[in-house]
């Protein structure tokens, strides 16, 4: 059954039952088989054996004058003297001629019997079943001997009807497939146990995933089976990324209100003047005061995208990630920078080799270096340095290097400074949330910053990673 013809309340627990249903059928009704075959071959090797001591029984018991055969007087099988008793016995020759029957068989027609074993060897016995002229099916046991004489051959026959045997193997069979039927109600329903012990872990997180529906609780709890543990982990990651979604959305409101509070005090005020202007008719600073706010309203939008753009950003994840060349990338946002601080030359160092790419989204790398960077052209004076390396021990990580000769930021304020809002110098245009924001991507990445001294006293800043690959065997290592 395909997935698309399944019933919407398809249950795997039926699905099972259902599948060793069928197997415990196959496999008990084959048992059952075998052993009724073997029941009844066991039963006619008992009749075989049994036969074959009577033609012992009546070897002894015929005699022979003159041609003619009798029986003696004491028959040791009291069935051969009891008419129609089912059991009978034959003497006749090689030529098919019946010479002596028992009392037990005047009444039976027997005839044509001889012509079943006609070549027949002396001392050899024949064995089977057959039907006779009466209707009546036989266990036949034949058996040639030379006579005493050690010339004439005759045949000694013993007959006994199937009917007890018959009687027998049906008594047999239906024991048998009572038994069987009976183990295989007990089979079932010890099946149906063992199903739901074994099928209560999924119960239990169907359980848990309603309780967290109801919001009784955040995520999956307790341990489950090693099979379901992929499953639970990675739905509790789910949640757990969700949950770091929605507070990202709620922190990207946050941080989109308070960048938009300078812009409004900027507009606000200069609506005032103006409204005052036109009062005092001081017309003449309304053009320049016009385009301060067009200035502030263009800000405004793009912190608005900014921020917006933030709020859906990737997660780090790795599996749907995009290969982004790290050094194209730096030399874009470096290009940018230098037209934005024209008025303020500057040596810069750009040392990343372009077969490292990194595995994620366009835009989180272009945040987080265009963060950076620009702390390091805003509080920077002649020189900034922007470097990659890659390294394999003790674990296999690109680490970004972005380093200024700026006054640099003090040991006891180095972590101060990657917290939302954060801010060392009050005097420079900002709003403290630039390294936050940085931290929070590398972050979703699985990667770590660090913050430090340069080389040039300023400002270092590192971020590693582990999500790249290298186009070329030939990249620098440290």
């Amino acid at each position: 059954m395909s997935a698309k013809t399944l019933p919407s309340d398809y249950s795997l627990q039926t699905r099972l039952l259902t599948a060793v249903s069928v197997l415990l059928a196959v496999f008990l009704g084959l048992t059952g088989v075998v052993l009724d075959r073997a029941f009844r071959s066991s039963v006619e090797a008992g009749v075989a054996e049994q036969l074959q001591v009577q033609l012992y029984v009546l070897l002894g018991a015929v005699e022979e004058d003159a041609g003619e055969f009798y029986f003696l007087e004491d028959l040791r099988e009291p069935r051969f003297t009891q008419l129609n008793s089912g059991l009978y016995a034959l003497v006749g020759s090689p030529q098919q001629q019946e010479l002596l029957r028992s009392p037990s068989a005047l009444e039976r027609n027997l005839d044509g019997l001889f012509a079943h074993w006609s070549g027949l060897d002396r001392g050899e016995t024949y064995f089977a079943r057959e039907v006779a002229a009466d209707g009546q099916e036989y266990f036949i046991a034949a058996y040639r001997v030379v006579w005493e004489n050690g010339q004439d051959q005759y045949d000694f026959v013993v007959l006994e009807s199937t009917v007890p045997y018959l009687a027998e193997v049906n008594n047999f069979r239906a024991s048998l497939w009572s038994w069987l039927g009976g183990v295989a109600v007990l089979l079932l329903a010890l099946q149906v146990l063992l199903l739901r012990w074994g099928l209560s872990p999924l119960r239990r997180l169907a359980q848990d995933l309603k309780r967290m529906e109801a919001g009784a609780s955040e995520q999956l709890e307790g341990v489950y089976p090693r099979e379901l543990r992929p499953v639970t982990e990675n739905l509790n990651l789910l949640i757990k990324t969700e949950r770091k979604q929605q507070a990202r959305y709620r922190e990207t409101l946050g941080d989109l209100a308070h960048s938009l509070k300078t812009p409004l005090a900027v507009i606000a005020g200069v609506m005032q003047t103006l409204a005052a202007a036109r009062t005092s008719t001081q017309a003449t600073v309304s053009a320049e005061q016009q385009r301060t706010v067009e200035e502030q309203l263009e800000r405004m939008n793009q912190i608005v995208g900014y921020q917006l753009q933030r709020a859906v950003k990737s997660t780090g994840s790795t599996a749907l990630a995009r290969r982004v060349n790290v050094h194209e990338t730096a030399a874009r946002i470096l290009r940018a920078l230098g037209k934005v601080y024209a008025q303020q030359p500057r040596e810069i160092v750009c040392d990343i080799d372009s077969a490292i790419v990194f595995l994620g989204d366009e835009r989180d790398l272009m945040e987080m270096l265009g963060n950076l960077l620009d702390n390091a052209f805003k509080y920077g004076r002649q020189w900034l340095s922007i470097s990659a390396r890659v390294s394999q021990s003790p674990v296999r990580q690109l680490s970004l290097v972005v380093e200024d000769d700026g006054p640099g930021i003090p040991a006891g304020q180095q972590e101060f400074v990657l917290q939302r809002g954060a801010r060392l110098d009050t005097l420079a245009q900002g709003q403290g949330i630039g390294l936050a924001v940085v931290t929070d991507i590398v972050g979703s990445y699985g990667g770590q910053i660090d913050v430090g001294t340069g080389s040039r006293g300023g400002a270092r800043i590192q971020l590693v990673f582990g999500n790249f690959q290298l186009n070329a065997p030939d990249i620098a290592r440290a």
